[in-house]
């Protein structure tokens, strides 16, 4: 009982974090229509920013400020100078554009920040919490995580679904010409879409480097888990994004500790299939399937 109890809480706070890394796709996809593949990298970027706040300040949350703010303006300059003038081509050059970022990202944060693991501090304590004489595999960081993702959730829906401005990015996705004729500002909205992505992937990835090492590559497995949960919820849904991280962070909890750890990565493959042949949409995706 101790060990299932010990692998959901693993699997729960790791299901949170590939949930704060699927909503920026969704985020990203429901702004543009397009599937932003550099978005990790653009998170791992953020967070070395942070990192050297931190180090100089000794501020967590200096740190953390830092890496909104630089997500924003990164996500908003990489729309403008790289993505911009592929969009109005084939949607399939923007998404081979954004493999490239990932690329270019990773290969400069290497030449400007180095290739050694860097520890990035927590913001609260990393000990699990005691009931009774019993130490429960959840801390206080883990807690912050979840309520980070829960509140970036939260500010999402409302944004989309409340708000005028966010009525207007998803008209811009889906139909520019008419957008126009409306009286929106197409160019200004995918920006605002890319920035905020972008901001939210930060946040993605100060959860994930808090406590941790960092590398050029250490967002490279949140990634691949991340985009599988965005798929398993819907690339529409924001709380599909959450549901979706939620259920596979506990089924490879459940692999790596009753089967084994080896078959972690190639379980996530084999939810992701069953997820696209049966129901390609995702979980949360409406019963008719739209079109872009």
């Amino acid at each position: 009982m101790k060990q299932f109890l010990d692998l959901s809480l693993s699997g729960l706070t790791s299901g949170f974090i590939y949930a704060a890394f699927a909503l920026c796709l969704v985020l990203i996809f429901r702004a543009t229509r397009i599937v932003n593949f550099g978005q990790g990298a653009q998170a791992m970027f953020t967070t070395y920013i942070a990192l050297d706040v931190v180090q100089r300040t000794g501020n967590y949350w200096l740190g953390l400020l830092a890496a909104l703010v630089s997500g924003f303006v990164l996500g908003a300059v990489i729309e403008r100078v790289i993505v911009r003038p592929v969009e109005t081509g084939p949607e399939i050059n923007a998404v081979i554009v954004t493999l490239g970022v990932f690329i270019g990202l990773i290969a400069l944060a290497a030449v400007v920040f180095g290739n050694t693991f860097e520890p990035f501090r927590a913001p609260f304590g990393l000990e699990g919490f005691q009931v009774g004489d019993t130490s429960i595999n959840l801390t206080p960081t883990n807690v912050f995580n979840i309520f980070a993702v829960v509140v970036a959730m939260a500010a999402l829906l409302a944004l989309f679904r409340f708000t005028s401005l966010g009525l207007q990015m998803r008209a811009s996705a889906f139909g520019q010409e008419v957008a126009r004729l409306l009286g929106v500002r197409v160019g200004q909205m995918l920006t605002l879409g890319w920035a905020l992505a972008g901001l939210f992937g930060s946040l993605a990835g100060i959860l994930i480097a808090g406590g941790n090492f960092i590398s050029p590559n250490f967002m490279d497995s949140v990634v691949v888990f991340g985009f599988v949960a965005a798929v398993l919820g819907g690339l529409d849904s924001f709380v599909g994004a959450v549901v979706g991280g939620l259920v596979l962070g506990l089924s490879l909890a459940y692999v790596q500790g009753y089967v084994a750890p080896e078959l972690v990565t190639l379980a996530a493959l084999g939810i992701l299939m069953v997820v696209l042949l049966l129901k390609p949409g995702g979980l949360f995706s409406s019963s008719v399937a739209r079109k872009v």
